[in-house]
């Protein structure tokens, strides 16, 4: 019997729903232009994300696009990272 790869297994809820995930949004290309014009900064300066990461499957992302990730918090607010999307 052959097994599937752990990546290539896709969980039974949605993820983006569960309160511990912050939201994720896929950028267009010219917002990941302006952001990278914005930090004066090369896609392999910013975080990196894996294209097997369960979130960026859902929302599909591919490797060399960028995620917006907007996290809520009681002490600062709204802050927002930014993610580069790699091969994993």
């Amino acid at each position: 019997m052959k097994r599937k790869k752990v990546e290539d297994e896709v969980p039974s809820f949605k993820v983006s729903t569960h309160f511990l995930i912050p939201k994720h949004e896929l950028l267009t290309k010219e917002e990941a232009s302006q952001v990278l014009a914005r930090f004066n900064a090369s896609p392999s300066q910013f975080p990196y994300i894996q294209a097997t990461d369960a979130i960026v499957k859902e929302i599909g992302a591919r490797p060399g696009d960028f995620v917006r990730v907007t996290r809520q918090s009681e002490t600062a607010g709204s802050s927002t990272y930014y993610r580069y999307v790699v091969e994993g």
